[in-house]
């Protein structure tokens, strides 16, 4: 069965938790997390953790638009993060904690951006939106050991407390959307 593959980049904070609810995602085929949009070519991780490459930490999705629309991965995207604080999620906080949108096909951008005007319109958050939209620069994959991160480290601390019951939400909310 041909499948009709689409990538959009998604920086929701820390890119252990973003990967590992898409993972769970139907429709989703690939998920590889990264760093996008800086200055810096081929960062690591430590100098991403510096917070001055410019970076964002985000996850390059690989989905079949013939199984999920991209406007339920943003959906989604914009459920299991907080898109109103600037530079953090949680106790993460840094430039490349941001919350942003990073795309290849311009109509992508448009759609993000329409999506944020009728959340901000609706009012769905309390705050503002923060979620940068932007097209895709500068995009290179982390290191292996993110990679599958909290596949491989569940019970890790900051897995067992962070990023399970971002995990959680996702399933309680999104059942019809979660692989079977």
């Amino acid at each position: 069965m041909a499948q009709n593959l689409q990538t959009i980049t998604l920086g929701g904070g820390c890119f252990w938790c973003t990967e590992a609810v898409f993972d769970r995602v139907r429709g989703i085929t690939d998920v590889e997390s990264g760093y996008t949009n800086g200055h810096t070519l081929n960062p690591t991780y430590e100098q991403i953790c510096q917070g001055d490459t410019g970076h964002a930490e985000v996850v390059r999705l690989t989905y079949d638009a013939d199984e999920i629309s991209l406007e339920e991965v943003l959906e989604i995207f914009f459920y299991t993060h907080d898109p109103t604080t600037l530079n953090r999620q949680g106790n993460d906080v840094g430039t490349q904690y941001r919350s942003g949108i990073y795309f290849d096909k311009a109509e992508d951008g448009e759609a993000a951006n329409a999506m944020i005007r009728q959340m901000s319109q609706d009012k769905l958050f309390g705050a503002p939106i923060t979620t940068e939209v932007k097209p895709l620069q500068n995009y290179s994959a982390a290191e292996a050991y993110h990679q599958d991160y909290f596949a491989k480290n569940p019970n890790a601390g900051y897995c067992a407390f962070v990023v399970g019951p971002k995990v959680e939400k996702f399933r309680k909310t999104f059942a019809r959307y979660v692989k079977g």
